[in-house]
């Protein structure tokens, strides 16, 4: 399958101006949407994005962003391309989504050697201490958790669209993170305060978390990069 994404969804914040940054030098890149946090939020808005005609059948979209490991041998920075997604939502459970095979196989072509092809499942709440991120390995099988992925690629694949998730492994399964559940509001943004109480809470693990986000967030724009690199559009 010819590479021939013409846009890139991405969660808002850090991730969206990283994988910007990475496009900067690209010539005629693909659009970049910035998607709230969440499966509830990010349905929302991907149902007016396709309401409103940017979503159309037969398009190639990239889903983008930062993951948390769920596996050991899953390092902080691994790029990771989704083959398979799950759910921890209650109602759709032991539901395996497969991913289109023929992008995902052109992205790792593309970028030899830089990424590896995992499960991934989809959790409705920030998952921060590392006893659950194991015990979620345990449960389902996968190897990286997010909080959008299962819900996009479900509703992109039912409107006709061809989508491949490209993400950066940003905290491992041995540490904790600090406990961001309270700094999500309903729309699915983050809401800076909350990020700071918490990170205040627990110093060590902020100071983890801003360390390997950074190097994470690093990756990402330099994936995105290569990635567009002499890419006709």
């Amino acid at each position: 399958m010819p590479l021939k994404i013409e846009l890139i969804l991405v969660p808002q914040g850090a991730e969206y101006r990283a994988v910007c940054g990475g496009l900067r030098q690209t010539l005629n890149p693909p659009t970049v949407f910035p998607i709230p946090v969440g499966a509830i939020a990010v349905a929302a808005y991907l149902e007016q994005l396709h309401q409103t005609g940017v979503l159309n059948s037969g398009q190639q979209v990239l889903m983008m962003g930062l993951c948390g490991g769920l596996k050991s041998d899953l390092a902080v920075g691994q790029g990771v391309l989704y083959d398979t997604c799950l759910t921890t939502n209650s109602d759709q459970v032991g539901i395996h989504l497969d991913c289109d095979r023929a992008l995902p196989t052109t992205l790792q072509h593309t970028l030899p050697g830089m990424v590896r092809r995992v499960t991934a499942v989809m959790s409705d709440r920030v998952i921060w201490r590392a006893a659950d991120k194991q015990q979620l390995a345990q449960d389902t099988g996968a190897d990286v958790v997010d909080m959008e992925s299962f819900a996009a690629v479900q509703r992109l694949t039912d409107w006709g669209l061809t989508v491949a998730t490209l993400r950066v492994v940003s905290d491992d399964c041995q540490h904790d993170i600090p406990n961001l559940a309270a700094a999500i509001d309903a729309q699915g943004a983050l809401m800076p305060e909350a990020i700071a109480i918490a990170m205040i809470k627990q110093p060590i693990a902020a100071l983890r978390l801003i360390r390997n986000s950074m190097h994470s967030l690093k990756l990402l724009q330099s994936l995105t990069a290569e990635l567009f690199k002499d890419v006709p559009n």
